[in-house]
């Protein structure tokens, strides 16, 4: 697929846009100003594979607590800003790396004019977020409701703001809850400017439902050569968010990172516990950094045969299973001992 040529942006030691390699996003869900269990939460993102954290900044403390964040963790901070300008000025000041902010909600342009110049003096990017239920209303009735003309022309308006300041340090995000609506959307929007695009479905929903909106919503755009940056949105653990996140970008050949698991649908050929042992194998396997393709199969049939361009593999027989290398046996084990000897043989492979 060719990509889009965006503009370069700088988030902290993070380059969005043009060749650079998609990044991954995903945003805190504790109270910012509980130090620890904010780092400890990022900890558990920056492990996960997260190349850019946003944390919501509410009030002055939240702020303020920025500046120790950063000394705890390795990756970018995006500062989340609604409507106070203040909040921007005190998150620029602590040490953020992005901000995240409507120009058109901040106030008078002399507060958007403050903002910009801090963040010239710092190499700050700000990232523009229109979403389909903060549209506002004058785009609404011009273009005859929410759709992909009233979003990029709302958000449009937004850039202008910040154009006139001389500002062009810019990302921008045009989320809908809707699925064809946000792909409309970020086609539209990659049509009239060539500023890097932060890709998301907003409000996507629980894990499971979440996960199948977003792979659809942010694949399909991704497949287009749309996009430098995702954030998937989940209502639940945000370290899922950047699992389902990577997971969508190495399908799609874009991410050559950590090993990739594939398996087959069980069948009335299957003589072993499939379904447990590849759930157990997700969890044995998750901290291997390898780039590797592992196939666990149900039987020789979808064994060795079909899954022959896995690097390593196990196929499954009557209590007993075998592992394979490459489409070639390696030696036959029993089940009980499958998933253990296949870790031993994976992390013999350089």
């Amino acid at each position: 697929m060719e990509r889009k040529k965006t503009r370069v942006i700088q988030v902290g030691d993070k380059l969005i846009g043009g060749n650079n390699p998609i990044t991954v996003q995903s945003m805190t869900n504790t109270l910012t100003k509980d130090i620890q269990s904010t780092v400890n939460q990022i900890h558990r993102l920056e492990t996960a594979g997260c190349d850019i954290i946003r944390m919501a900044i509410s009030d002055f403390e939240d702020a303020k607590a920025i500046k120790d964040i950063k000394k705890s963790i390795n990756i970018p901070i995006i500062a989340d800003i609604q409507y106070d300008y203040r909040l921007a000025m005190e998150s620029i000041k602590y040490g953020i790396d992005g901000l995240r902010i409507n120009p058109g909600n901040i106030g008078s342009m002399n507060k958007v004019k403050e903002i910009t110049k801090a963040c010239k003096e710092k190499n700050i990017p700000i990232r523009i977020g229109v979403n389909s239920g903060s549209i506002k209303k004058e785009f609404l009735d011009q273009y005859n409701g929410v759709n992909e003309n009233s979003m990029v022309y709302s958000a449009l308006e937004q850039i202008r703001l910040l154009e006139e300041l001389d500002f062009n340090d810019i990302k921008i995000s045009l989320k809908a809850s809707n699925v064809q609506l946000t792909i409309k959307a970020y086609s539209k929007m990659s049509q009239v400017c060539d500023y890097p695009l932060h890709l998301g479905v907003t409000e996507a929903g629980p894990t499971w439902r979440g996960t199948i909106k977003s792979s659809v919503g942010i694949g399909t755009l991704l497949a287009m050569g749309i996009g430098d940056t995702i954030r998937i949105s989940l209502t639940g653990d945000p370290v899922e968010e950047v699992k389902v996140g990577r997971e969508i970008l190495k399908s799609l050949g874009l991410l050559n990172e950590g090993l990739e698991i594939i398996s087959c649908p069980t069948c009335g050929r299957t003589k072993i516990d499939l379904i447990e042992i590849v759930e157990k194998a997700e969890k044995k396997l998750e901290n291997i950094n390898k780039h590797i393709t592992v196939a666990i199969m149900g039987c020789p049939v979808n064994g060795p045969g079909e899954a022959k361009e896995a690097d390593i593999g196990i196929a499954g027989g009557n209590g007993e299973g075998l592992i394979f290398v490459k489409g070639k046996i390696l030696k036959k084990v029993k089940e009980e001992d499958l998933l253990d000897e296949l870790v031993n043989e994976i992390e013999k492979l350089d």
